[in-house]
């Protein structure tokens, strides 16, 4: 996480740029500087789990009730010295860095096997140092945190990101985590979370400043730096031979320092003697062996600029464009960029008119400087106007195309000369044919929309460019959204269904179209949601235009076209409220980290497997809208982490269709009406997803927090057949068992050995309990989320030491410890579990009822658990 080698560089090598401070001592500072200010922290919740979670006991599933006590320590501690918290939790992952999540879940997986094998030879649990962290700890931290009523954010982007920007926009007193990225952002201080110690207070300051003093560098530099030695979204081989050559070119090398020590001060040597020589005069590529990676290189340098930052490595603005000073002279220099800009004279106008010096064809093309964004675009002369009309740059031909610019919108839009009516006609460049389509001009929107000239027609209609047909596509203008949205065209009645291109069919599907939702285009962002990852990609689309770039503003069609509906999504995600629900709805893609599952045993499934058709009713819940509308509705792409998925894709999974009394509902109905009688639609809802209808008034009889705990269990006992009545009576044990216990009582619990299908049962439960927290987000929280809270109904060791008593053939008054009350309502939840899985045709019986071979040993078809998803799969 970070940058690679960085955070052994400044442990060993420079060990003088970390500072040990206390908190309250800077909090104090921060006051009297700052009166009327409270100090703030912002904490990267992401990298302290491991820090957070101190139970000894980690294998079993968890041990939520000492977490929790320990999240309620750490909160107490900091406020009493009157330090506010503010909890940021990753929210999605960026596509620029799903291959370095990807590496690392694969790496999970290398580790959990030797977990399970370790656990297989010495029954017992591995030592610390093999440790990985239970499974939905971070989804539930958020709760935890939320109900400790602490302020508990979820990222729309990188964490990290946000987590600097926040930082510096609020005047924080620090940042608190655990990632070197931190070092590289130009924000407010930051701090170690690996080095607290809670009761002191004390921690270490890793300081930016004194690490550029030690590299002779300054903080500008940092982010060049950090992609040039390899971070998250720039591999670390892809510049391996430059730091090589940079350290056989190192003539101050240290021998007592490591060889990553010696690569990284060669390469900030490089930085400091070689290429700031040339700073603002050349643009990187021309420096650096970028090659093909150019654009990637450019987005990980712009990727730590935060708002209202700029970097002196980039030679233009963001789309080739300079940013002109107010005043600009034949020898002035911008103060921001430090660069002069050349002028060209005008004889006609006697002005100096600036030049943008094109680096390919080593040309001055005069520019326009517009007022407003205060930025110059290319002109093309005219010869008859005398005029200087604004040019478009088609990066493939290395020509320039007038513009026409628009007063409203104050961007430039190609345009065709027409030799006969010596007028300007608008054109689309398709970056995938290099010629431009001519462009309807609608008098409302304002924009450009490009025409199909297509002699059937006898007119020029709206199309869409394609790439692979390199012809238009009919599109079809809404009067309510001004815009022209592609359309799948019925060559009987010229008319078009919206549509959606996707870039693994190269087919257009039908899209969500919304008159009050303005899409500007298929790849339209909304600027008041601005979202990310997009769904619906134009794979002929050229990324050269990255380069040279602040952080991008991606462009997305959204999975759902409601905006009142995906405002409320957004709230829900950004407040840490909801889970998944967001994702699912804005760019259609999930994804889902490691658990911990034995590889080895076929008999259980993969939680993956298991809870995937209960997603796929959320999915049809989510973006069917309403009726039917599984069959309409788009794929999900899932990664989600099993065994034999070697994540080179997600998973392509369709929404199966409900079965709820009375029709699936709507969102607005579910979410936005507060009428008697919602609250129950919204619990036929989440029944339907776990297809458990049939249950609804045995469900309702039973009291918090058993009640969703029944109904998970009952999904469960339907869908894996190789659970046995001994695993049942584990399960409800553990539960009522659980509520008669302090938190020292769980702690002393001590295990006669682990067993590894215990070890899985347990994490498979907390997916489940996870899979309801998605599930009761999308139906409108019919459920209090307290109910199930992993430490108001689970705990690992409880339950490990419940199954394996349970095992042993021990009798339920044993497993309940010889409460009556708590043998009542035993049997009461036995109850109603085993009769909802008999109504679903699924009779629980005791293990040594089975038959051999014995769960553990049975053999299944790669296929098994998929059945629910065989027209979604892909693999």
């Amino acid at each position: 996480m970070g940058v690679r080698g960085l955070q052994g560089f400044v442990g060993s090598t420079c060990p003088h740029i970390c500072t040990v401070v206390n908190f309250k001592e800077l909090a104090e500072h921060h006051r009297s500087k700052h009166p009327g200010c409270t100090p703030t922290i912002v904490v990267d919740a992401m990298c302290c789990l491991r820090y957070w979670y101190t139970p000894e006991s980690w294998i079993c599933g968890g041990q939520w009730r000492e977490y929790f006590s320990a999240l309620r320590d750490f909160v107490k501690t900091f406020t009493a010295v009157g330090i506010r918290l503010i909890f940021f939790f990753d929210g999605t992952v960026e596509q620029d860095k799903r291959d370095e999540w990807v590496k690392r879940r694969l790496k999970n997986n290398r580790e959990i096997s030797r977990i399970f094998h370790y656990i297989k030879s010495h029954k017992e649990q591995p030592g610390r140092n093999m440790f990985f962290i239970p499974s939905g700890l971070a989804i539930f931290t958020r709760f935890a945190l939320k109900s400790l009523g602490q302020e508990t954010l979820c990222s729309l982007q990188e964490a990290d990101y946000e987590v600097a920007s926040y930082g510096l926009q609020n005047n924080c007193l620090g940042i608190l985590g655990e990632d070197t990225d931190y070092l590289i952002y130009d924000t407010c201080p930051y701090f170690s979370i690996s080095e607290l110690c809670l009761d002191s207070l004390d921690t270490v300051m890793l300081c930016r400043e004194k690490l550029c003093e030690s590299l002779d560098i300054s903080l500008a530099d940092l982010p060049l730096l950090a992609c040039l030695l390899g971070n998250d979204i720039i591999p670390e081989g892809m510049f391996e031979s430059f730091r090589y050559k940079c350290l056989s070119s190192y003539t101050s090398v240290k021998e007592n320092f490591d060889k990553k020590g010696n690569i990284i001060l060669a390469v900030a040597d490089h930085i400091s003697k070689v290429l700031r020589l040339h700073q603002g005069e050349k643009k990187l590529e021309e420096m650096l062996p970028l090659g093909p990676n150019k654009a990637l290189f450019y987005k990980g340098v712009a990727s730590y600029l935060l708002p209202g930052q700029k970097s002196p490595w980039f030679f233009q603005k963001p789309k080739g464009l300079i940013t002109l000073d107010k005043e600009v002279g034949s020898t002035s220099s911008a103060p921001e960029s430090k660069q002069g800009v050349p002028m060209c004279t005008d004889p006609e106008s006697k002005q100096g008119v600036p030049l943008c010096t094109d680096p390919d064809s080593k040309q001055g093309i005069p520019m326009c400087t517009d007022a407003e964004s205060k930025q110059g675009v290319p002109m093309c002369t005219d010869p008859e106007s005398k005029q200087g009309v604004p040019m478009w740059t088609n990066p493939e031909s290395k020509q320039g195309v007038p513009v026409c610019t628009d007063p409203e919108s104050k961007q430039g839009v190609p345009v065709s000369t027409d030799p006969d009516s010596k007028q300007a006609v608008p054109v689309c460049m398709d970056p995938g044919s290099k010629e431009g389509f001519l462009l309807c001009t609608h008098p409302e929107s304002k924009q450009g929309v490009p025409m199909c000239t297509h002699p059937e027609f006898k007119q020029g209609d709206p199309v869409c460019t394609h790439p692979e047909s390199t012809q238009g596509d009919p599109v079809c203008t809404y009067p309510e959204s001004k815009q022209g949205v592609p359309m799948y065209a019925y060559s009987e009645y010229r008319q078009g269904v919206p549509m959606c291109t996707y870039s693994e069919s190269k087919q257009g599907v039908p899209m969500y179209t919304h008159t009050e939702f303005k899409q500007k285009s298929p790849l339209g962002a909304d600027p008041e949601f601005k979202l990310e990852a997009p769904v619906c990609t134009n794979p002929g689309m050229k990324q050269e235009d990255l380069v040279n770039m602040e952080p991008e503003i991606k462009q997305q069609v959204t999975m759902v076209s409601d905006p009142e509906i995906l405002k409320i999504a957004r709230a829900h995600h950004v407040r840490a409220e909801s889970y998944l629900v967001y994702n699912i709805m804005s760019s259609g893609e999930i994804e889902c980290s490691n658990t911990l599952e034995d590889a080895l045993d076929q008999a259980l499934p993969s939680q993956a497997f298991v809870y995937r058709p209960v997603r796929q009713r959320v999915y049809s819940l989510l973006l069917g809208g309403g009726e039917d509308g599984a069959s309409t509705c788009p794929t999900v792409k899932e990664w989600f982490v099993y065994s034999g998925n070697p994540l080179r894709h997600p998973d392509l999974v369709r929404p199966l269709q409900m079965n709820i009394p009375g029709g699936t509902p709507n969102l607005k109905l579910l979410w936005l009406n507060q009428d008697a009688g919602i609250q129950a639609r919204r619990l036929d809802a989440l029944l339907g997803c776990f297809d458990l209808s049939s249950s609804r008034e045995e469900l309702q009889a039973v009291e918090n927090p058993f009640k969703a705990l029944c109904c998970l269990l009952t999904y469960l006992f339907v869908q894996v057949d190789t659970l046995c009545l001994e695993d049942l009576h584990a399960f409800i044990a553990q539960a009522l068992c659980l509520q008669g216990k302090p938190t020292v009582q769980l702690v002393d619990l001590q295990l006669d050995y682990i067993d590894a299908r215990a070890v899985q049962l347990g994490s498979l439960l907390v997916r489940g309990l996870t899979t309801l927290v998605l599930v009761n987000s999308a139906c409108g929280f019919p459920w209090r989320m307290s109910d199930f809270m992993p430490w108001n109904v689970f705990d690992g060791k409880l339950f490990h030491q419940k199954y394996l008593q349970s095992e042993k053939g021990c009798t339920v008054e044993a497993l309940v410890e010889q409460n009556r009350s708590r043998l009542t309502k035993f049997h009461a939840l036995k109850s109603v579990v085993c009769k909802a899985c008999v109504r679903e045709n699924r009779r629980i019986v005791s293990r040594q009822l089975w038959p051999s071979p014995q769960p553990g040993n049975r053999q299944y078809e790669p296929d098994h658990w998929r059945r629910y998803s065989s027209s979604g799969w892909s693999n």
